[in-house]
């Protein structure tokens, strides 16, 4: 149940959340794909491989949409396809140079985000240590 609490965290957390991966993003120009080619390598990377109908799923667009998408990571040469175990469908992997790609550009955010960090205090990067591990148990429900 929504209290004037949780709803005041709730927004001051939303907005922070937006301001921060906008600044993180700006980095994202030195990648040599968009955020949303860079959001579908992270899936893989992370998650392994997976299907079309997974990666539009975990991406929250549709099944063509998706298949662009992949299409485009798979002329740049950072995707793979291979058939699926019943044939039907079709299972895409991140190559070796897609799986750099994503994790140089990863880098990059956190570098960023460290250099952000930087005139934190030590009470403060405690709390927010202690904060991140809260909203990851958050975000696992």
């Amino acid at each position: 149940m929504a209290t004037p609490e949780r709803t005041r965290v709730a927004e001051r957390l939303h907005s922070a959340a937006l301001h921060l991966l906008r600044r993180l993003r700006e980095v994202d120009a030195g990648a040599a794909v968009g955020p949303a080619r860079l959001s579908v390598l992270s899936v893989l990377v992370f998650g392994g491989p997976a299907t079309i109908g997974d990666l539009a799923a975990a991406e929250h667009v549709r099944p063509p949409t998706m298949s662009k998408l992949v299409q485009g990571l798979e002329e740049l040469g950072l995707v793979t396809r291979r058939p699926g175990p019943d044939r039907r469908a079709v299972i895409i992997a991140v190559t070796p140079v897609g799986r750099k790609l994503l994790l140089q550009a990863r880098d990059r955010r956190l570098e960023r985000f460290s250099a952000m960090l930087a005139s934190a205090s030590p009470a403060e990067l405690a709390t927010l240590e202690k904060s991140s591990a809260i909203l990851a148990r958050l975000l696992e429900r």
